[in-house]
């Protein structure tokens, strides 16, 4: 089948990460809605809460030590068509921006250990806040990419806080103020009868604030996950570890030495003049690369 195919393909590709975060999401969610009609009809629809405890992060100890794998899968997992629907837009407009900048690599970096630490967080609130403890005991579940997904939207902002979105009805907004919105939602979440989704998505923007610091300082935390990624894709595709040897070469002039190149100073005040008169959106990418590097010395 011809989708069959399109899915391979886009999977096979490495500098597609952010379609790939995009279908994995969209794959779970027609999967569980094909196997919640299937059981509709054949009359047991009861069985449906035993298929979705495989996927969504339940907030008790036992459950979770029983399916493990869900401190991952939740963050890949929705019910709602809204749900999955502006979780899907902010990543998708978000992940664009962290994705032109940092990379593939990174960005699913961020998008996995935000959902881990979103993960985390609730966990621990559910069982060590007095005032939380009840829904554990109810075996509270957690499940959607918001935390995920807040965590690049936090990275996004950290990284430019003074880059414009321009949003229906309310025209061109920083990010910061956007990611500000969001952490306020979160909070009044908490509020309203949602804790859990609330105290993740807190979890994933503090995550996403520390990523972006701690790579301006030289600190990439995202390497283990790549790794991983690596070791994991080895696997898949059978292709063994690749060796890299370097034959020592006689040293070069000054003049002639090679490396990556630090944007000189006149470059940068040329890029922030461009800035001033026509605003940030108006830079190409190699400009914006160029800025980004400038930011890191």
């Amino acid at each position: 089948m011809s989708i069959v195919q399109d899915i391979r393909t886009a999977f096979s590709r490495r500098d597609n990460a952010l379609n790939q975060l995009l279908l994995i999401n969209v794959l779970v969610f027609v999967f569980l809605v094909l196997v919640k009609a299937i059981l509709w009809l054949s009359g047991f629809q009861g069985y449906f809460g035993n298929v979705l405890r495989q996927f969504v992060l339940p907030s008790d100890l036992p459950s979770l030590v029983r399916h493990p794998w869900t401190v991952l899968s939740y963050a890949f997992t929705h019910e709602g068509f809204f749900h999955i629907l502006f979780n899907l837009l902010n990543l998708y407009w978000f992940g664009a921006l962290v994705r032109e900048y940092l990379g593939d690599r990174r960005l699913v970096s961020l998008y996995i250990l935000g959902g881990l630490v979103g993960g985390l967080v609730f966990v621990l609130a559910f069982n060590l806040l007095p005032t939380l403890r009840p829904y554990a005991v109810a075996g509270t579940p957690l499940l959607g990419a918001s935390a995920a997904v807040t965590a690049i939207v936090m990275g996004a902002a950290t990284l430019l806080p003074e880059y414009t979105f321009s949003l229906i009805l309310v025209g061109p907004v920083r990010i910061k103020y956007i990611a500000a919105f969001t952490i306020l939602i979160s909070v009044i979440a908490i509020n309203q009868g949602n804790p859990g989704g609330g105290i993740a998505h807190i979890g994933g923007a503090i995550l996403g604030y520390f990523f972006i610091k701690q790579l301006q300082r030289g600190r990439d935390l995202g390497r283990p996950v790549q790794a991983v990624g690596d070791w994991v894709g080895r696997l898949v595709t059978g292709r063994p570890n690749l060796r890299v040897t370097h034959r020592s070469r006689p040293a070069e002039p000054a003049a002639k030495a090679t490396g990556p190149r630090k944007p000189a100073q006149d470059e940068i005040d040329l890029i922030l003049d461009k800035i001033s008169r026509s605003g940030y959106e108006s830079l190409s990418k190699e400009e914006k690369q160029k800025l980004f590097k400038a930011s890191q010395q």
